[in-house]
């Protein structure tokens, strides 16, 4: 968070938690919080849509930002009356700023409830298969491959692009046996979620596959790294050193680690 940013945001909780704003109060307009606060126009239309998100203000079509209810505690609620009065953004249009096969940038025209109309960068790229193949010894297949963008090697799990028509499932088992040469069994989805879902399009799909066969070697050159199973019980260690590279390799395994079967008390 930069700083003008946590500042803006810090005067308008101290003006609801001290009461200068009560609730149901009408916050300053955009264009007055921009001039008063010497803040972007952009900067406060992100904080307020941060509150927004909180449950500390609540957006009302066509008017602006009011102060939220609050529950005793001092913890913000959004009441079934503002959660009916939630719209979604209004999109007026797109237009491309770059496009090539790998990345798309574009500036969206967007309304926000009971904010001005502004540009948004969308930063649009391809749908993603990761997958955890687990054999019957709790190891993990994984990779160790150097990654230019943050200038580290790290441990991953095997994944690529899913090709336009493809099905996903096809596609982690398909990227599983071009970067390993292991071809793993049944894959089993586990769940689809966006990686930095404010401003960049990107779904990420995760599996899970029990067990896998040594089929060749790997033919993904470009993909290729240190292929080891990796005790799933040494995964812990690995994240607290910093180890994992990607949000699909943290997501999947973090799965696996929640859902490992809990020995009985007193085991040993």
């Amino acid at each position: 968070m930069g700083e003008k940013t946590e500042r803006l945001e810090q005067t308008i909780r101290k003006w609801i938690d001290s009461g200068e704003l009560a609730i149901g109060t009408k916050l300053p307009s955009e264009r007055k919080l921009s001039a008063d606060l010497s803040v972007g126009r952009t900067t406060v239309r992100l904080v307020l849509s941060r509150l927004a998100a909180e449950g500390l203000v609540v957006a009302r079509q066509g008017s602006g930002y009011y102060v939220n209810a609050r529950s005793a505690e001092g913890q913000h609620s959004t009441t079934e009356t503002s959660q009916r009065e939630l719209e979604p953004w209004r999109i007026h249009g797109e237009r491309l700023v770059y496009d090539n096969e790998w990345v798309k940038l574009a500036l969206v025209d967007v309304e926000p409830p009971g904010v001005e109309r502004f540009e948004h960068h969308v930063v649009r790229l391809q749908h993603v298969a990761i997958t955890a193949v687990v054999d019957d010894q709790d190891r993990v297949l994984m990779l160790w491959r150097y990654r230019f963008v943050p200038g580290r090697f790290g441990w991953e799990l095997p994944g690529g692009i899913v090709d336009a028509g493809e099905d996903a499932g096809a596609a982690a088992a398909r990227e599983v046996e071009e970067e390993t040469g292991w071809r793993p069994g049944a894959v089993e989805h586990v769940v689809t979620y966006q990686p930095m879902v404010g401003m960049v399009d990107s779904p990420h799909e995760i599996f899970v596959a029990r067990g896998a066969t040594k089929v060749g070697e790997p033919t993904d050159a470009e993909e290729a790294g240190q292929i080891e199973w990796i005790p799933l019980a040494e995964v812990p260690g690995m994240i607290a050193r910093d180890e994992l590279l990607g949000s699909g390799t943290l997501v999947a395994l973090l799965h696996l680690l929640a859902n490992r079967p809990q020995r009985p008390t007193g085991a040993r």
